[in-house]
């Protein structure tokens, strides 16, 4: 216990220091946002890398869709890397940067302004940003908490909650995106070493893959299949979901306004690839054994009525393969991979009120220094918002993240894109297809349907509404 609360007082004592070390950096709100737009590849790729996956992955996804669908929820970390990963910084890494330089933009909300010559498009992206970025940040904490709840037996989970609101406020008001990549870099190697040695210890504790694979396979046949036992259209719904909806995730985006020149492209697209590879695969192998490791008789305090309480499911598993000695890895693990995704979505939803909505809209002569500390007070305000609904704990982690992430997948997908690759497409489908997208995403998970599968639809539905939309009018309105 002591020596897990030393490590985490000098990780926080780091992570405070390069904060301030980015708030002596910090100049001008380019800075603060864009860390001046001359990030290198490695810096890129690791915040990149880092801000797609956190403890939504590692505690809420990969526990139940392990419990789930077994070994074929690996499929999801393999197309998050090469589709997720590659595919977008292969098809639009240099292309939003050449677009940002060209149209002097510098959130996606501006660009789809310009693009499409429509004041009210931004409105409504930036707005969007900030309400469902909420639940999504939200999702982290409670996945961050339940770790700090089960590693530390003493602490109360809003304890956990409101600890680590304040520790985000002061790190990523400090120093912005300066502060953010460079702590992203290290982290992202934390990252790395402690899945692996994860992996590692995984196998020791099992037997070996072979005695995992047979014991799986004799609970359910299925959980070794290609497709697990739930079916292929809830796991398209998951993969496509996180693979497809970081082609347009303002959070993911950003990096790419941010980063360097071309060559940097090249080298972080390969560079974030490996690396997301290697953290969604482990995530998600790890995730399929926990019917081999966890059951109502050797660990009831998960169960209940023999069914497991989902989000609890990763950080029991952790704590049992991983000795105590070894435990602060698990803590190291999930901190920095937390820590990145919610220095991102505050960075970028605080810009969404402060750079989009008010100097868009309410005072655009605002100065650049008052713009600057109007982005630390939205950091504030943001993730005090977002802790008032981890505490709450209105749903499970996967159910929180589908939703955020369908619904910006679903407002932002088809005017992006398009708006990237085609002269043809315009402003009547461009808002068509955001408030097309979003609405049919959150009726149908109001009528019911899972978030993932909601999501999904609501993605293809807005990528298919702006060039259909597009055609009834000859030119943009």
């Amino acid at each position: 216990m002591i020596v897990k609360i030393v490590v985490i007082a000098l990780y926080a004592l780091m992570i405070i220091g390069v904060g301030l070390y980015g708030m002596r950096k910090t100049k001008s709100f380019s800075d603060y946002f864009l860390g001046g737009g001359n990030v290198g590849p490695w810096m890129t790729a690791f915040s990149y890398g880092t801000a797609y996956f956190s403890a939504v992955v590692f505690i809420g996804f990969a526990g139940k869709v392990g419990w789930g669908f077994g070994y074929s929820g690996i499929w999801i970390g393999v197309f998050n890397a090469f589709l997720g990963v590659l595919g977008v910084w292969y098809f639009l890494g240099w292309k939003i940067k050449k677009v940002s330089l060209e149209m002097k933009v510098s959130t996606m909300s501006e660009y789809l302004e310009r693009r499409y010559n429509s004041p009210f498009i931004k409105l409504f992206a930036s707005i969007s940003i900030f309400v469902f970025m909420i639940p999504y940040s939200a999702a982290v904490f409670i996945g961050l908490s339940y770790l700090f709840t089960s590693s530390f037996p003493g602490i109360e989970y809003w304890h956990a909650v409101t600890f680590m609101g304040v520790f985000t406020t002061i790190y990523i008001v400090l120093g912005g995106y300066k502060s953010m990549s460079l702590i992203d870099t290290i982290f992202g190697m934390i990252m790395t070493v402690s899945v692996i040695v994860l992996f590692v210890f995984t196998l020791n504790e099992g037997g070996g893959f072979r005695n995992i694979t047979e014991t799986l396979s004799a609970i359910n046949p299925k959980l070794t299949d290609i497709i697990g036992p739930p079916g292929w259209w809830p796991l398209f719904s998951l993969i496509f979901l996180t693979s497809v909806a970081p082609f347009a995730m303002p959070q993911l985006v950003q990096k790419f306004y941010a980063i360097k020149d071309r060559k940097s492209v090249k080298i972080g697209m390969f560079a974030s690839t490996i690396f997301a590879l290697l953290i969604g695969g482990v995530a998600y192998y790890m995730g399929s054994t926990t019917r081999f490791f966890l059951t109502p008789e050797s660990t009831p305090s998960i169960f209940i009525d023999g069914k497991p309480v989902v989000d609890a499911l990763m950080p029991k598993l952790l704590n049992t393969i991983v000795p105590d000695s070894l435990s602060v890895i698990i803590l190291l693990l999930i901190l920095s991979a937390s820590m990145s995704t919610l220095a991102a979505l505050v960075l970028i939803s605080s810009s969404s009120l402060a750079k989009d909505f008010y100097a868009g809209f309410i005072n655009k002569g605002i100065s650049d220094s008052k713009l600057t500390r109007l982005m630390r007070y939205g950091s504030a305000f943001f993730v005090l918002i977002s802790v008032i609904i981890a505490l709450l704990k209105p749903d499970s982690i996967v159910a929180i993240l589908g939703i955020s992430w369908g619904a910006i997948g679903s407002v932002f997908l088809g005017p992006f894109i398009w708006g990237l690759f085609s002269k043809r497409v315009n402003k009547f489908g461009a808002i068509s297809s955001s408030i097309i997208g979003l609405t049919t995403c959150i009726s149908l998970y109001a009528f019911g349907m899972s978030s993932p599968e909601a999501g999904t639809i609501g993605m293809m539905v807005s990528l298919v509404v702006n060039p259909v939309f597009s055609l009834f009018v000859k030119k943009t309105v």
